[in-house]
């Protein structure tokens, strides 16, 4: 096999080479192609030539001996004098100002090509594209694809092969079903459960003073699964930290999670695929309960948000691995695209920000949230396909290939390693307390704040428990409560001059009387 580098290998006589491009200028300006194909072989023609190429490959990867791998390194420094440019956008810049100098033939003929394709797409789809996360992927699915077909051009041109058109490219990528059927089934699954949770409350909603997000009591949301720490370690309930992700707290809780999820999600999984989408969901979706679960140990809470700020964290990873094409210019057109990135950018951080606050209201909590978004990111780093610079000359060494190794295996790792700790730690526990008692506040602030009757509290008086007397026991009216407050303190005091005579009741009024009579509304 040979020794020489990619740029040698294409450099073919000026007779071929003028003949090939004679095809490519004859497709641009629209007329029929020269290459004898019709239009039942396009699809079969470009998986034949994968293949082929796919072999090739194989087949030089494994003949490299030791001396031609000496003859390599010697290719890697004449390659470093013939490319000077150390970037994309220097690449790009020397091409556009027509200074190929210092700049290879080879490496030159593929940039034009990648630039005949974008200007191909322009002419068939024009600058528009969709809003918002669906633009983002949209952008990078036709960078993906215009990297391609002129790897794909030059691989012919180098093996003389038919050729074969951007156009007919294009549409042999778009055979098959690219639907996003995990979104679709779990939107589906999260609309059956929301219903049915509203129908085990009796069909009717609580009060805005117990659930501002217009749904169901706490007692209706525990019965369907939510999460509460000492029903997952103490009666052994681990289903808890799965069941929270098809339950919401109510309709407006519902709605702004089905939103976020049909347009984070089904870009996600239409660009990458039902695997890897399933991935970044499912992993911060639990990952983010179990975090939960560990530091705020008293709260029920409920929600696909684990999993949607997964989502997000995935398309922060995929932005940061592919920063440097997705802000590439080939033409002054695509000043836009790179303004559609910062437009995207600007939505996530306003997603966030939504569900943030969201997460301060009962049965919502941000731990899931930004445990969910670190799972996602990490798990993103590994499951987000990275564009190829390869394709322009732009080569790494092997350090840096070690790396982009290790950083595509860290994330999976590094996101299991921290589930099954996490996972260790709440199993492990001796007492329903949090490790971190400031930390209610992150997911939890007293509404309304102005106002001394709050619509919900941050405090553990949700949670005491009470022994109520009557003296004498034939009495109508309870007379007095002992009531163990969240420290472990136990105040008595009378509740006569209160009139109540039902157990439910006085239920209902422990925490108030925690609030009054207790001087310590945290657990120590």
């Amino acid at each position: 096999m040979s020794d020489r580098k990619w740029w040698e290998d294409e450099i073919v006589d000026q007779a071929g080479q003028d003949k090939w491009e004679e095809n490519l200028v004859r497709n641009s300006t629209g007329e029929e192609s020269v290459s004898i194909m019709n239009d039942g072989d396009y699809d079969a023609d470009f998986k034949v030539a994968q293949k082929r190429k796919q072999e090739a490959q194989e087949d030089r990867d494994t003949s490299v001996s030791s001396d031609q791998q000496q003859n390599n390194r010697a290719g890697d420094e004449a390659e470093a004098s013939i490319l000077k440019a150390k970037s994309i956008a220097e690449l790009m810049a020397h091409i556009q100002s027509g200074d190929y100098g210092t700049i290879h033939p080879a490496l030159e003929r593929r940039v034009r090509d990648f630039r005949f394709a974008q200007d191909k797409r322009r002419e068939k789809y024009g600058n528009e594209r969709p809003w918002g996360i669906l633009g983002l992927y949209d952008h990078l699915a036709s960078i993906r694809t215009d990297l391609e077909w002129a790897e794909d051009a030059a691989w012919r041109r180098q093996h003389d092969e038919p050729y074969l058109s951007w156009m007919d490219y294009d549409e042999a990528r778009k055979i098959g079903v690219n639907r996003p059927f995990f979104t679709y089934a779990f939107m589906v699954i999260c609309t059956v459960m929301m219903f049915t949770s509203i129908g085990v409350n009796g069909w009717k909603f609580e009060a805005l003073s117990v659930n501002p997000m217009i749904g169901p009591s706490a007692d209706t949301l525990l019965k369907m699964g939510a999460k509460q720490t000492s029903l997952i370690v103490d009666d052994g309930e681990w289903f808890r930290i799965f069941s929270p992700v098809v339950l919401h707290a109510g309709l407006i809780h519902y709605f702004l999670n089905m939103i976020a999820l049909w347009f984070i999600g089904s870009a996600v999984e239409m660009s990458h695929g039902f695997i890897n989408c399933t991935i970044i969901f499912i992993i911060p979706a639990v990952g983010g309960n179990i975090m939960s679960a560990l530091f705020l140990p008293q709260y029920i809470s409920v929600g696909a948000s684990g999993g949607i700020f997964g989502l997000i964290g995935a398309c922060l990873a995929d932005i940061v691995i592919n920063w440097n094409l997705l802000f590439l210019k080939t033409s002054a057109s695509d000043e836009s695209n790179a303004k559609r990135v910062w437009v995207v950018l600007l939505w996530l951080l306003f997603d966030i920000f939504i569900n943030c606050v969201i997460g301060l209201t009962p049965f919502v909590d941000n731990f899931t949230h930004l445990g969910g978004m670190i799972y996602g990111f990490l798990c993103g780093l590994s499951t987000m396909e990275q564009l190829s610079l390869g394709f322009f000359g732009l080569r790494t060494g092997r350090c840096a290939q070690l790396k982009n190794g290790l950083i595509k295996f860290f994330g999976l790792i590094v996101s299991v390693i921290l589930i099954m700790v996490t996972t260790a730690l709440l199993a492990g526990r001796s007492e329903n307390k949090s490790p971190c008692s400031s930390c209610r506040y992150v997911s939890c602030v007293p509404m309304p704040f102005w106002s001394e009757e709050k619509w919900w509290y941050c405090d553990d008086c949700n949670f005491v428990m009470a022994d109520a007397i009557r003296e004498p026991q034939d009495s109508i009216y309870y007379t007095s409560l002992a009531l163990t407050c969240p420290d472990g303190q136990v105040e008595t005091f009378n509740v006569l001059e209160d009139g109540v005579s039902e157990r439910d009741e006085i239920r209902k009024r422990l925490p108030a009387y925690c609030r009054e009579h207790c001087d310590s509304v945290f657990a120590s």
